[in-house]
């Protein structure tokens, strides 16, 4: 592990990394003792007084450097990722690694962005508090303290850089904690932040399959913050804690994005959007559109465009050219899948294309499924599945309008609002749709995403937003400085 600038031996031994797509041993990640990670937050602690009054041109040459020495080593990285995580080549390349160095390079420009706004002067008439006077005041953005960053599984280089780069950036110090099916890429950023001389214990990094690793990584007294990404259900039980204790929160969780198309939408666009549930991260990313609500005018023509997108998808291994959907992190994840493809067929949704184990003797695989004639109570529509499984929900409408007034409230009868999508060849009847969407983000006749926008959740999707100057927001306090005129 990598704690106050060491590299040091974990307490309780080691546990196997293993390759989704081949079940092989990857390599062993070190399984921290609770002692050893609040002694990562006792060693973040003593580094911030010194860390986060640093010039911010020196913050942000430490990030630069970093990005620098991981896009030298890319090659490697990606090798590394690809066997965690079972992504293919293509996206352990380009939206793992390549992601991660350019949040590093933004937040290096990040780390020179102002943290002062002048207010308005106040002109103040005497009273009990003084004199009359003018008063000015100034908004600016102090550190938060020690942050606590633990990142998902379906991406150890892009989410923890976009935790650490701008945690760093705004003169934080951190304890990593990454997911434990693929922690070894965050200990090869740790040796890379190294490298550029992030000084000792303003980045530590432990890990670990036992649940008290986390626990203590929340729970140390040291800890100012926490920035988590996962599931609902963890996210809960991490706010509980941080709410205990004051802590300030950063959650990414669950989604199930939905995707309205109306019958006025270009089809082919909708199904390029809505197929990447099926191969990006292999359907493991909480932005998918996996819950799509088709008006009835266009469903039977979205339904045969989709199987038959889905059909041309090579399933395979993942280092394999031409691979477009690899395998789920583990076999406990592709059973609970399969488990909810099966409730879908018991409460009465059509599998239109997949719902079968594809026949390899290795390998955690899981066929792109489509599921159909879906209603809004069903398991399969309502819970996060993060599988590449795409489940259909049809409605009728007797008018535009109704239409507009149906979709909508479909889309937002869920727990659910990180991101949605509206597909419909009328652009201001499409942004009419979005505005009204409970969710973070929506999506208008795309699943792009801007990368300077703010990221984050409506309801049980999360707590605050990142991503951009938004990030330096989130890992940030607001002080007032008041004096007079």
């Amino acid at each position: 592990m990598f704690i106050g600038g060491e590299w040091t031996e974990p307490d309780r031994g080691h546990h196997e990394v293993v390759n989704p797509a081949t079940e092989q041993v990857v390599g062993l990640a070190p399984e921290a003792s609770a002692e050893q990670v609040r002694a990562a937050a006792s060693a973040a602690r003593d580094a911030f007084a010194t860390w986060s009054r640093t010039a911010p041109e020196e913050r942000a040459r430490v990030l630069s450097r970093a990005a620098s020495i991981m896009r030298r080593d890319a090659a490697e990285h990606t090798e590394l990722a690809r066997a965690e995580t079972g992504a293919t080549t293509a996206t352990a390349r380009g939206m793992q690694v390549a992601v991660a160095v350019a949040r590093f390079e933004r937040y290096a420009k990040g780390a020179l962005e102002p943290v002062e706004s002048g207010l308005p002067p106040q002109i103040n008439e005497a009273g009990p508090m003084g004199r009359a006077g003018v008063m000015g005041a100034l908004a600016v953005r102090r550190p938060v303290g020690v942050v606590t960053c633990i990142t998902s599984y379906n991406n150890p280089w892009a989410n923890p850089a976009g935790k650490v780069a701008p945690a760093l950036a705004m003169g934080n110090t951190v304890v990593v904690k990454p997911a434990p099916q693929d922690p070894l890429s965050v200990y090869a950023m740790a040796a890379a932040l190294e490298e550029a001389g992030v000084p000792p214990g303003v980045v530590n990094v432990v890990s670990g399959t036992d649940v008290s690793v986390g626990e203590a990584a929340v729970a140390s007294p040291d800890v100012d913050m926490v920035s988590f990404t996962g599931s609902t259900a963890v996210g809960e039980r991490i706010g509980e804690v941080c709410g205990r204790h004051m802590k300030r929160q950063l959650m990414e969780l669950g989604g199930k994005g939905a995707a309205i198309v109306l019958d006025d939408a270009d089809l082919d666009a909708a199904v390029a959007g809505i197929g990447t549930t099926f191969s990006f991260y292999s359907g493991q990313i909480c932005t998918a559109p996996t819950r799509v609500i088709a008006q009835r005018g266009v469903y039977e023509r979205l339904l045969e465009k989709l199987a038959v997108y889905a059909g041309y998808l090579k399933v395979g291994d993942p280092a394999e050219q031409g691979t477009v959907v690899g395998p789920v992190i583990s076999a406990a994840h592709r059973d609970r899948i399969e488990a909810y493809v099966e409730d879908g067929r018991k409460e009465g949704a059509r599998v239109v294309v997949g719902g079968e184990r594809p026949a390899f003797s290795k390998g955690f695989y899981v066929a792109p499924t489509l599921l159909a004639d879906c209603t809004p109570g069903m398991r399969v529509v309502r819970e996060e599945i993060f599988g590449p499984v795409v489940v259909v929900v049809p409605f009728d409408a007797d008018s535009p309008e109704e239409a507009e007034e149906t979709a909508i409230t479909l889309a937002d009868d869920s727990d659910y609002g990180l991101i949605d999508y509206v597909w419909s060849g009328d652009v201001a009847r499409a942004f009419r749709v979005a505005r009204r969407l409970r969710a973070g983000g929506v999506g208008v006749n795309t699943i792009g995403r801007n990368m300077e926008a703010p990221f984050g959740g409506f309801k049980k999707s999360g707590v605050g937003r990142d991503v951009g100057s938004y990030a330096l927001h989130a890992y940030s306090e607001l002080q007032s400085l008041v004096w007079p005129g």
